[in-house]
């Protein structure tokens, strides 16, 4: 069994059309492939430890390398747009059952700026008195 934070041939299939193209005729040392730096993320998300302690030696660059990564992917949308795949793929097999689904405002824009019913109700007996 692989681990966890290896990315199979299937998943990256899906996973590197979503990645933002990265600019030719850019200066300096060629950058890592975004598959090792995604295993590298996952790497650091699974096992919890800090993005300066990933190991070098595991080929996944530096951990700053997959912060800064992870944070331009997920600016560019990267892991909505591929939440939004996975869940087509699985709703068009009838692999959900959307029975149990449930929305919360982790994933769904809570509504700002709604009227309140008015000023709320102390819940005081009576006001303090001023102690001057």
């Amino acid at each position: 069994m692989a681990a966890p934070w290896v990315v199979s041939d299937e998943l990256w299939s899906r996973i590197e059309p979503l990645l933002p193209v990265r600019p030719a005729g850019r200066t300096g040392p060629k950058p890592l492939p975004d598959r090792q730096v995604l295993q590298g993320i996952l790497f650091v998300l699974y096992t919890g430890i800090g993005w300066e302690d990933l190991p070098q030696e595991l080929g996944f660059g530096s951990g700053m390398t997959c912060w800064r990564r992870l944070r331009d992917w997920q600016e560019a949308g990267v892991f909505d747009r591929l939440h939004e795949v996975l869940l087509a793929e699985l709703n068009a097999a009838a692999a959900i059952d959307w029975s149990r689904a449930c929305v919360d405002a982790s994933h769904v824009r809570a509504k700002r700026g709604a009227r309140t019913r008015g000023r709320a109700r102390s819940t005081e007996p009576r006001p303090a008195r001023s102690t001057m």
